[in-house]
């Protein structure tokens, strides 16, 4: 199933082992390549920021290896 970027903005982000990090914001791509380099998430309360890559508002930028979407939430294999 394909899905436009749009549509997954404002879905919950969640490891693969349940931690939900927060609520998808935007993507993050390489202009030259075309791919999704990362997500830009706004951090759950649980979520301690500084232990992740930040942007100057406090948004987590996560990058990962892999992706899915299930119903209302984006599970996702961070990359190390």
């Amino acid at each position: 199933m394909k899905l436009f970027a749009t549509e997954l903005k404002g879905k919950t982000v969640m490891t693969e082992d349940g931690q939900i990090l927060g609520v998808l914001v935007d993507f993050i791509m390489d202009t030259k390549t075309g791919k999704i380099q990362s997500m830009l998430v706004s951090p759950a309360e649980n979520v301690e920021p500084r232990l992740f890559k930040t942007d100057p508002e406090g948004r987590l930028i996560l990058s990962f290896k892999a992706m899915k979407a299930v119903k209302d939430v984006i599970v996702t294999q961070l990359a190390d």
